[in-house]
């Protein structure tokens, strides 16, 4: 229902997705290297859009695989929640129009600040609306963690995600990670996710 193409309308670059209450849906892309929100009714006719500060910047890699751009969204219907740590916080929200009007979720130790891509790449990760009131935040990179925040954006708790099934991963965790030279000459950190995915079931309980 939406062309492949950079031109407003269509979709290239696509790197993350979220359907709305009301059948709208949201795509993130990144044509030309820049990031891209696009807001489209449920029949793919384009309602709005904007573009994020910036260019492209990779976050980790899986399977031997770059993965760039916004790794993702949560679409309210009103608003739409990004996970964007350079900007001070772990979620930030914005309107329709591309205006970021609220900010939160402090971003958690990870011993990296002295490097401020890992540091930023560790605080990375899916913010997800709970449909039974506030928000959950899961970190995709490092010690599987996931906080809960209320409406208003207060944290209520924050809890590592453990067990026999996990122990292997959490003990495989690097602390130091190798960089690659990308196509501006700028060195960047490999860091895979340790979370691939994450969703909240309408009666607020989290799967992850």
């Amino acid at each position: 229902i939406v062309e492949i193409g950079p031109e407003e309308n269509r979709l290239l670059n696509a790197s993350s997705f979220d359907i709305g209450p009301e059948g709208r849906f949201v795509v993130s892309d990144a044509p030309n290297g820049r990031e891209r929100v696009q807001i489209f009714e449920s029949n793919g006719t384009r309602v709005g859009g904007f573009y994020l500060p910036g260019r492209v910047k990779p976050k980790f890699t899986y399977d031997g695989v770059v993965l760039t751009g916004v790794g993702s969204l949560q679409f309210t219907g009103q608003s739409i929640l990004m996970n964007q740590p350079e900007l001070g916080g772990l979620v930030t929200e914005f309107s329709i129009n591309g205006h970021p009007f609220r900010t939160f979720g402090v971003l958690r130790r990870t011993g990296q600040e002295s490097d401020r891509d890992v540091h930023l790449a560790l605080n990375s990760g899916l913010p997800l609306v709970d449909p039974q009131g506030g928000y959950y935040f899961v970190f995709q990179s490092g010690i599987p963690i996931f906080r809960k925040y209320d409406k208003f954006g207060t944290l209520l708790f924050e809890r590592h995600i453990e067990g026999p099934e996990l122990d292997p991963v959490v003990a495989t965790i690097p602390t130091v990670w190798p960089k690659r030279t990308g196509k501006t000459g700028r060195e960047l950190p490999l860091i895979p996710p340790t979370i691939q995915a994450a969703t909240v079931d309408p009666r607020g309980n989290l799967w992850i």
